[in-house]
This record gives structure tokens, C-alpha cells and sequence, in this order.
């Protein structure tokens, strides 16, 4: 009781806390549903499929994903660190010139993304689906690159201005039309291309929705015809271009050691390894969504607590978070440990049953990450984006490396431990380094004060 009091006064009283929560809970009901109607598509189009066309749906899905992610500049992360800060000190002009140079940027960077996507087919298609034949199928999914043009400045600005209500929709909107699809495609009782179609339609969804929400946004908060504006003077083109390529770097980490997972193994082993594996993270994603939503409330309110310098609102803030995502994943953790093979079984079929060991590896790495989900914008807030590229481009390095040795002896279970292995290193090197920073914060400010 005392400490369900404590906790109410600490929801009275913590403010900042309050509208992560509230912004988190628009998201959360989204993605709440989102979690259901996916698991739903997941169950349906494995039954459809089978675990080896599963997997070459899976090859499609993130090849595709990875180039386009290959050759972003993550311009949300600038547009969150700089927009934002533009909108706090009033400076409308500044803050639409910013706006206007991260869409060029990403406007370039994601049709440079379609074309090598295009020329890379082929190849794809003979690695990973072990078919040449599906050459077509990964041309044809990467139209959704298009379809995302400017995504990530867009959901940047959505954030930044809170709407997360407006993206929460979009969310569901896109998740609906994707399960209808696929519903009707296993009704037919049809194959890979109408899934497939499924899985275009909500990405064009989401990417042509967002950018609507975002510039209706845009104009609330900085007047029609902002973009006819000229540019006023930005920060050095140095320091955008030394955040925007550090960012970039941390992302091409992230994809070839943590997002490309069903890659590796369709490459080491063969489609039908890829679709257990596929499986596994299909499950531990009902684990990691429902805190996913933290990481895009949370990390404007870092920033501005670090812009501000407010140390104790900071530690509080990241206090709080922490408990609630860890007392979320340890539950659910324990949740599949105990039925995760009965689940695996009942909803998708006693043939995915080779999933369920490498679900139980990869909740040790994936527990960490979500539970420390702020990791990683603590440090982009304190302006140091190549700390964590360090580190993961270190851990990253050695997991690919003894990928070569470990995954062909111990085939998806031995990537899945290469993958638990990265988070626990690099997740752990990057949550001592923020806390460091923030400590050298509160230090310098009693310095000062004294």
C-alpha cells in the first residue's frame, strides 16, 4: 500500500512524467491493437505460407528495409534536436528552414535507396531467397521506399509537435488495411504476391499518411507558406552534416548486426531456418511494442531536460521509465518462458516449433534493450551520437566475425546467442557512458553553485 501511495504522489507531482505517459498511452492503445492485428497476420500468413515461403517473405520485407534504411541520415534524430529546440526559443524561421533542408536530404537519399535497390534485386533474390526467380518480388516490394520519401522527418515533426494522437491513428489505420488483406489472401487461399501486397499497402499508407499529418502540422505551428520562406542561418553545415552521417552510421550498425537478422541466417543456412527465426522475433515483439512508443515520447523530454540543464528531472525521468519498462518485460518474459511453447504451437503450428528455443535466447538480449530503452537518446541529447556508434560498431564487428564460425555449427540458435551477446555488451557500454555524462552535468552545476 505505502508504495502504491508513493507512486501516486509521484504521478501527481512529476509533470514531465505525466505527458510522457499520456503522449506513450496515445501510442500505446495504437500499438496495443497493432500488436494484436500483427500477431494475427503473422499466424495467418505462416499458415498460409509454410516456414520456407515464410522465410522468403521475410528476405523480401527486410532486404527492402535494410536499403532504404542503408542510406538514411535517421533526419529525425536532427529534426527532434534542432526543430525542437527551434520551436522553444520562438525562432519560426530557423526552425521551417530546418524542416526544409531534412527534406532534400531525405528526399535524395531515399530515391539514391530505390535505385540500388533495384540494381541489387538479383543478387538478393540468388543470396538470400535461393530463388533468382524472385527477382521481381523484391523490385516490386521496394516500391514502399517511394512510398516513404520523407517518413522520418515527417513522424520527427509529429513528434515534436505532439501528435501522437494523429500518428497513433495512422498506426491503426495502416495495421487494419494490412490485416484485411492478408485475411482475404488466406481466405483465397492465395500465395506469396497478394501477402506481399498486403504488407506494401500499409507501409504506402503509413509513409503518404504521415506526410499529410506533418505538414498540416507544420503549417499550425508556423504559418502558411512556411516552405516560401527564405532560409535563415542555421547551425554550422559541419555540425548538421557530423550529426546527420553519425546518425547514419549508428543506423548501418544497426543493420548489419541487430536488423537484418533473417538475412544472415537465409544466407548461412536456408529460407526454412529463416522462418523460425522469423517466428521468434514475431513473438518477442510482443515483448519490445508496447515500450517501443517510450522511445519517441521520451526522447524529446531528455533533450529538453538536458538543453535546460534540470539534472534531478532528468534522473527521475529516467528512474521512472526504467521501472515501468522493466517491470513489463520481466512479466511478459516470464509469460513465454513458461507458454511460449504452447503459443507457438497453438497459433501458428506444431511445425514452428523449432522457434521456440531461439525465442528463449533472444529475451535475454531483447529484455536489456527494452528495459534501458533510453539508452541511446540520452546520449544524442547530450550531443554525443558517436559514442554509441562506437560501440556497437565494436560489438557489432565481433558478432559478424564469429557469425562466420558459430552460425553454420549452431545454425539460427548460435546467431540468436551472437544477437542476446551484442545487446547485453553494447546496450550496457552505452548506458554507462550516458550516466557518466550526466553525472559530469550534475557536478559542473554544483560547481557553479558553490
Amino acid at each position: 500500500m505505502n508504495l502504491l501511495k508513493k507512486w501516486q504522489k509521484i504521478w501527481q507531482e512529476d509533470r514531465l512524467l505525466q505527458g510522457v505517459v499520456r503522449n506513450t498511452g496515445y501510442l500505446f492503445s495504437s500499438n496495443t491493437i497493432t500488436m494484436v492485428l500483427s500477431m494475427v497476420q503473422s499466424v495467418l500468413a505462416a499458415r498460409l505460407l509454410g516456414v520456407a515461403a515464410l522465410g522468403v517473405l521475410g528476405t523480401i520485407t527486410v532486404f527492402a528495409s535494410t536499403v532504404n534504411r542503408l542510406f538514411s541520415f535517421r533526419m529525425g534524430d536532427l529534426v527532434v534536436k534542432y526543430f525542437g529546440g527551434y520551436l522553444e526559443e520562438h525562432d519560426l524561421q530557423r526552425a521551417g528552414s530546418l524542416i526544409k533542408v531534412s527534406l532534400f536530404v531525405e528526399m535524395v537519399s531515399s530515391l539514391v535507396a530505390f535505385f540500388v535497390l533495384l540494381f541489387l534485386a538479383p543478387i538478393a533474390a540468388a543470396i538470400f531467397a535461393k530463388d533468382p526467380s524472385m527477382t521481381v518480388w523484391f523490385r516490386i516490394y521496394g516500391v514502399f521506399i517511394l512510398g516513404s520519401l520523407i517518413d522520418e522527418t515527417s513522424v520527427a515533426v509529429l513528434q515534436v509537435t505532439d501528435r501522437f494522437r494523429s500518428q497513433a491513428v495512422l498506426n491503426l489505420v495502416q495495421s487494419v488495411m494490412t490485416a484485411m488483406i492478408i485475411g482475404l489472401a488466406f481466405l483465397m487461399n492465395a500465395g506469396l504476391p497478394l501477402v506481399l501486397f498486403a504488407y506494401l499497402t500499409g507501409k504506402i499508407v503509413l509513409g503518404f499518411g504521415g506526410v499529410f499529418l506533418a505538414f498540416r502540422s507544420l503549417r499550425r505551428v508556423l504559418g502558411a507558406g512556411w516552405w516560401r520562406q527564405p532560409m535563415a542561418k542555421l547551425p554550422p553545415w559541419q555540425e548538421l552534416a557530423r550529426f546527420a552521417v553519425s546518425t547514419n552510421l549508428s543506423t548501418t550498425i544497426n543493420l548489419v548486426v541487430r536488423d537484418s537478422e533473417q538475412l544472415w541466417v537465409a544466407y548461412f543456412l536456408s529460407p526454412l531456418a529463416a522462418g523460425y527465426y522469423k517466428i521468434a522475433l514475431a513473438v518477442v515483439n510482443m515483448v519490445v511494442m508496447p515500450i517501443t512508443p517510450f522511445i519517441s515520447t521520451t526522447y524529446p523530454k531528455i533533450s529538453g531536460s538536458v538543453a535546460v540543464k534540470n539534472w534531478k528531472q532528468l534522473r527521475n525521468l529516467l528512474r521512472r521509465v526504467t521501472t515501468i519498462s522493466g517491470v513489463w518485460t520481466a512479466l511478459s518474459s516470464v509469460g513465454l518462458i513458461v507458454l511460449g511453447r504452447w503459443f507457438i504451437q497453438f497459433m501458428y503450428g506444431a511445425e514452428y516449433l523449432p522457434a521456440h528455443p531461439i525465442l528463449l535466447v533472444l529475451l535475454i538480449g531483447y529484455g536489456l534493450a527494452n528495459t534501458c530503452f533510453w539508452n541511446r537518446p540520452l546520449l544524442l541529447a547530450f550531443g554525443k551520437p558517436m559514442v554509441p556508434f562506437y560501440a556497437m560498431a565494436v560489438f557489432g564487428l565481433i558478432k559478424v566475425a564469429l557469425a562466420f564460425i558459430v552460425v553454420p555449427a549452431w545454425g539460427a540458435m548460435g546467431e540468436a546467442v551472437l544477437l542476446s551477446g551484442y545487446f547485453v555488451f553494447s546496450v550496457g557500454w552505452i548506458i554507462l557512458a550516458g550516466m557518466r555524462e550526466l553525472r559530469r552535468g550534475e557536478q559542473a552545476q554544483l560547481a557553479v553553485e558553490a
